[in-house]
């Protein structure tokens, strides 16, 4: 049973008696299905839940509106146009919480996309399972399940810039970024340095703002990481492709 049950209604418009026929009945059915357990229901849209009216479709009568509305009270919505902040909001709730076991509905078209900004930004402390969203896009479904279900290098590519950028826009966590060097080894030797445990942007109460160890049994995710390592050799003057690590934990050589 998830702990936490995440709708994904990013591109959903309400342009159809059957997706809004659909949205009522899913919502309707997480507190049923799940309500022993799940301790967070949340929805993800780009922005507010839009509903459009058009003359040539079928409308939707003022009780299945409201009907709609209180069931949407019944989850937190969570809205931003950037997938890598929208999931990333999400996945600071979820660590708030404590909770590992998550159920996704997604629309078919959007579960390739949705793993792969998960695939980053969330280690294999969690547990995600996948529920089809069964909806239609304006103008039909345009591409056949196979192809739904696939993604390019190109996506791959803009996923994995568009979680950099948004990491790079965070702000430093318990203070700012402090590196201490010693007067015995020369800057000629080599570039040296012990850092604190302020000034990255990890935010899980067991680790150090500043965490520089990935693991996949943590909840901190390598992109993570990677940013606080990109803001440390930033700050240090050395390439981070070249950095290496040893036992005692807070250094730094290069």
């Amino acid at each position: 049973m998830a702990e936490a049950v995440l709708i994904d209604l990013f591109d959903l418009t309400l342009n159809s008696q059957k997706n809004f026929q659909t949205l009522l009945k899913t919502l309707n059915a997480v507190p049923h299905h799940h309500a022993a357990k799940t301790k967070f229901r949340c929805i993800m849209c780009c922005s507010n839940i839009s509903c459009e009216r058009n003359s040539d479709r079928d409308s939707y009568d003022l009780e299945t509106s409201n009907g709609l509305s209180a069931l949407l009270r019944e989850f937190e919505t969570v809205s931003n146009p950037s997938m890598a902040a929208l999931l990333y909001t999400i996945k600071q709730k979820i660590d708030e919480k404590n909770l590992s076991s998550i159920k996704v509905i997604v629309p078919m078209h959007r579960k390739a996309l949705m793993k792969a900004f998960i695939d980053r930004l969330f280690t294999d402390v969690y547990n995600f399972e996948f529920e089809d969203l069964q909806v239609t896009l304006r103008g039909g479904l345009l591409k056949q399940s196979t192809e739904i279900n696939m993604i390019t290098t190109q996506e791959l590519e803009a996923i994995q810039n568009e979680i950099e950028t948004y990491l790079r826009s965070l702000p430093a966590l318990k203070g700012e970024l402090t590196i201490i060097t010693s007067p015995l080894i020369s800057a000629d030797i080599f570039i040296h340095g012990f850092t604190t445990r302020t000034g990255g942007i990890s935010y899980i109460p067991t680790l150090s703002s500043f965490n520089l160890f990935s693991s996949s049994k943590r909840r901190d995710p390598k992109v993570v990481v990677q940013e606080n390592l990109r803001r440390l050799g930033s700050a240090a003057g050395f390439n981070v492709k070249k950095f290496y690590r040893i036992k005692v934990k807070l250094c730094f050589i290069f």
